[in-house]
């Protein structure tokens, strides 16, 4: 079983953005963690980040295809994109959307997540254990 561990917009400055906000570990421990995990539960893990809504909705639509599941943080197109939201419904796979914050707790602009409305499941707030608890309920769901 394949996971597309899936990381949009600003999520590569990891470990130096806003330690504050979303903590101090970087992209790659969060990819690292995830594989870990995942091969825990005999699940192979095919990671992709990009800044560009286009690529990461090409990416969704090559790969989708080929996996069972994907785990997503949408960064800031969370919020507004309809065509990334409509891309993970289109692919017909399960969807963990994941946030290292909680956008309920930020600035009223973060609080309506456009893209969580196409996933299985959010987990917010939870830093780099969202990620695990997300794999944890995609084994749990198979």
């Amino acid at each position: 079983m394949r996971i597309l561990l899936v990381h949009g917009p600003n999520l590569n400055r990891l470990g130096s953005r806003d330690p504050k906000v979303y903590g101090t570990v970087t992209l790659d421990q969060i990819v690292q963690a995830v594989t870990l995990k995942a091969r825990q539960h005999g699940l192979e893990v095919l990671s992709f980040q990009s800044n560009h809504e286009g690529e990461l909705i090409d990416w969704l639509q090559l790969e989708g295809v080929r996996a069972e599941a994907i785990i997503i943080n949408p960064g800031g197109l969370g919020h507004y994109s309809v065509a990334l939201r409509d891309a993970l419904e289109d692919t017909t796979r399960m969807v963990v959307e994941v946030h290292l914050s909680d956008p309920s707790s930020r600035e009223p602009f973060r609080h309506s997540l456009i893209t969580a409305t196409a996933a299985t499941k959010l987990i917010a707030g939870k830093g780099i254990a969202g990620y695990l608890e997300a794999v944890e309920f995609i084994a749990d769901s198979r």
